[in-house]
């Protein structure tokens, strides 16, 4: 048998392959790719491969480089989703705008946020970041994580006071407490800034309880991002814009002094 026989199965294989990826590609972006010479073909794809192989922080500053323009120009166009976004915000009291340099920061960090949770999923964090970038819909996704991040970094500052305030608000407070005071104040427990002493004792409890989270700007953004995925943050904004019911919200409330109930 000669050995430089080449059997035209793998190359079938290496085609099939090929067409398949280009099949999930926009139509304008094949339509693009099929009119390069093949010697720039050649240079798209190695830098394809470098994309794949590099670790999610390197494809995280890299899609961060080279699509964050594009991305923001968008964002401002939507100005739909932006003022509806900008107003759950006032209704939660959040004095975040949403000027160019707030969404750029936003985008450079759904991407490391996105790389952070790659380290479980290492496969879909390339596709969630092209989504973001070709599909209107994930496009949205942007202004929906930037509102739940506003509103995990606002709980994240609570007290435990305050949480219990704003659970009892809640239709179905179980699921409410599992899906995020729970991990907040897990959060808090192991990194230090509630510490929870002698549980027991009523006047103990009590110390803890009512204690203000402290930390800096810094921190709270890394302890937001460590504690919730991009998805569940994504989602929890998305939960509000779709039904501004979806979370009762009271600051009257919820941020009132000590109140007189919780030493009975």
């Amino acid at each position: 048998m000669n050995s430089d026989f080449r059997s035209p199965q793998p190359i079938n294989s290496l085609i099939a392959t090929v067409n398949h990826v280009l099949n999930k590609l926009p139509a304008e972006a094949r339509a693009w790719f099929e009119s390069l010479p093949w010697h720039q073909r050649r240079y798209l794809l190695s830098l394809c491969h470098l994309i794949c192989v590099a670790s999610p922080e390197v494809q995280a500053e890299f899609l961060d480089d080279y699509t964050a323009d594009g991305l923001v120009s968008r964002k401002l166009e939507d100005r739909d989703t932006k003022q509806r976004v900008k107003y759950y915000l006032e209704q939660f009291q959040i004095g975040t705008e949403l000027t160019e340099s707030v969404l750029r920061s936003y985008i450079r960090q759904f991407y490391v946020h996105t790389a952070q949770d790659a380290r479980r999923q290492p496969d879909l964090y390339l596709e969630s970041a092209l989504k973001l970038v070709f599909s209107t819909e994930e496009h949205n996704s942007v202004f929906c994580y930037v509102l739940g991040f506003e509103l995990l970094k606002m709980m994240f500052r609570m007290s435990w006071l305050q949480h219990e305030r704003l659970y009892r608000l809640q239709r179905n407070q179980e699921d409410f407490i599992n899906t995020y005071i729970k991990p907040i104040q897990h959060a808090h427990r192991i990194n230090g800034i509630i510490t929870p002493k002698d549980a027991s004792l009523f006047f103990a409890k009590r110390s803890y309880f009512v204690q203000q989270p402290e930390m800096s700007e810094k921190k709270l953004v890394e302890l937001v991002m460590a504690t919730f995925t991009t998805d569940v943050t994504s989602y929890f904004g998305f939960s509000i814009i779709r039904h501004a019911n979806s979370i009762a919200f009271d600051y009257d409330y919820i941020f009132q002094a000590e109140a007189e109930e919780f030493f009975l």
